[in-house]
């Protein structure tokens, strides 16, 4: 997808530099429709340049950050000294990954999605997201409803979920807690394991949450969360805690925590 308007004093743009001159660099910008700006010698790289093309070639790829726009002439003043290598990198993976997004607004709408189609669908997930990318790993994590939000058509949103769940890899973490459990009842066993089918949530865990209570040595019981965020995987491991501390305390039994984390990533 290539954006139609101009990009704005501040922002940092993908671009492909096209021309080099001794006073600067043309460079096309590659996220925009028919946008080319110009990085002057002198923001080119820090210091003394005595030859412009031992820091820059020809098709090379690179990152500006926009220092000036005057759409009355079409110009556009662009420094590549004032982007670091952190920036960059962050904003050549964004790049990437607005390319994987749109190869997935065709796989979901077809080859022949008209123009209007397209925009219209694409305003809605930048509306709701900030990126298209954004729009479809929440799809594939919450399915339909990350897209509740918005003003697409049922058959839209399908169209989307369908396609996230298919091509998307989103990250994970995982969160580790440790459990004990005791009764004081003669029948104690029986109160324990109660208790862990309480914790276990009895079918209410969502769809995105994977949640494993396994035992370790009696009276230690592990809790695994397997979430697309700290903060899903955090709420559920407290809440399964909740639940097994209240379903022990109300047989007579109590029950102690301690905890262990761990993080699980999936590159996208």
């Amino acid at each position: 997808m290539k954006y139609t308007g101009w990009p704005d004093p501040g922002d940092l743009v993908v671009g492909r530099i096209d021309e080099i001159e001794d006073f600067g660099v043309f460079v096309d910008l590659l996220e925009y429709t028919d946008r080319r700006g110009l990085v002057h010698i002198s923001e080119v790289a820090s210091g003394w340049i005595k030859n412009i093309r031992d820091h820059v070639g020809t098709g090379e790829t690179v990152v500006c950050k926009v220092l000036d726009v005057d759409q009355s002439t079409q110009q556009i003043d662009l420094s590549l000294k004032d982007v670091n290598d952190h920036q960059r990198s962050e904003k050549i993976q964004e790049w990437k990954n607005e390319q994987k997004a749109d190869k997935w607004m065709t796989l979901a709408f077809g080859e022949d999605v008209s123009d209007e189609q397209y925009g219209t669908v694409a305003n809605e997930l930048l509306g709701a997201f900030g990126t298209l990318y954004e729009g479809f790993e929440q799809a594939a994590i919450r399915g339909t409803e990350a897209l509740s939000e918005t003003d697409l058509t049922d058959e839209e949103v399908d169209a989307i979920v369908e396609t996230a769940r298919a091509n998307v890899s989103v990250p994970y973490v995982t969160v580790t807690g440790y459990i004990h459990l005791e009764s004081p009842n003669p029948n104690g066993v029986d109160d324990v394991r109660a208790a862990l089918e309480t914790a276990a949530g009895n079918g209410e865990i969502g769809d995105e949450t994977d949640l494993d209570v396994t035992y370790v040595g009696a009276p230690e019981y592990r809790i695994k969360v397997r979430a697309p965020s700290y903060k899903l995987a955090e709420d559920e491991l407290t809440a399964t805690v909740d639940r097994a501390r209240s379903a022990i305390e109300d047989r007579g039994g109590t029950a102690q925590f301690h905890r262990e984390q761990q993080t699980e990533g999936e590159n996208s």
